[in-house]
């Protein structure tokens, strides 16, 4: 039985959402403040952490970047629960290390789709593998098992959704991939027509293989379309990346 951590204050919150995780099938424990919430993701490493940003003593976004830094909780996946629904705050939460960001007030059923969608990732990727998608072209080499690029012959670590998105760009490399696709593929949902939820993740990408970020030559934008993997069909072409 999957075990979910919420952190929240709000008790109304947390009793409906907790009720529905648990008829659902979930083993949920709480926190209702950020410094409780830390605490007890170390000390229980969750499946997945739901975690509101107007927290006591410590807010949800530090809250969020300390179980990225913290080697013990880093790979557990977030979802950020918030009444802050603008497009700056989304990006801030992504900025955090959020993997997925729902606004209330939120109907259940989508709150669980986005749940199970979090929970699937991790297996889906090495599935993936197993039946033989493409992992590898020229000079990119996807690792699952670690969640990590080779690129250029360099180690590049990678988070679960930064993983994910280069996955689905790779299997159409050269192709445009459309925004729709890649939120149904990567998210397992459509969440909205906000695609800026895919540029903070693309702009995390770029950050970590491209030469010049500003300038991309492999991960490109087709603006009004979406975004293209352009790879060299070598691994031994000279690369500036890191």
């Amino acid at each position: 039985m999957p075990r979910l951590l919420l952190i929240d204050d709000d008790p109304i919150i947390s009793e409906m959402v907790t009720l529905n995780l648990e008829t659902a099938g979930y083993q949920v424990s709480q926190a209702n403040d950020g410094i409780k919430g830390q605490a007890l993701a170390i000390q229980l490493q969750p499946d997945l952490v739901i975690l509101d940003l107007m927290l006591p003593r410590v807010d949800g976004f530090t809250v969020c970047q300390r179980l990225r830094r913290d080697e013990r909780t880093k790979e557990i996946p977030v979802l950020m629960l918030t009444a802050m629904g603008q497009t700056q705050d989304k990006v801030e939460g992504f900025n955090a290390g959020a993997d997925d960001y729902l606004t209330k007030p939120f109907e259940l059923e989508e709150m669980l789709a986005r749940v199970r969608a979090l929970l699937r990732r991790t297996n889906r990727i090495i599935d993936a593998a197993k039946h033989g998608e493409i992992l590898n072209y020229g000079a990119l080499t996807l690792v699952p098992e670690r969640f990590e690029a080779i690129w250029f012959n360099n180690t590049v670590k990678l988070t679960h959704l930064e993983f994910e998105l280069l996955h689905c760009l790779l299997q159409r490399h050269g192709q445009t991939v459309s925004p729709s696709e890649i939120l149904k593929e990567v998210w397992g949902y459509e969440p909205d027509d906000d695609i800026e939820t895919i540029r903070v993740h693309i702009r995390h990408l770029r950050t970590k293989l491209e030469p010049d970020p500003r300038h991309p030559k492999y991960i490109k934008t087709v603006y009004g379309a979406g975004y293209c993997l352009e790879l060299p069909s070598t691994s031994y072409e000279e690369s500036e990346s890191a």
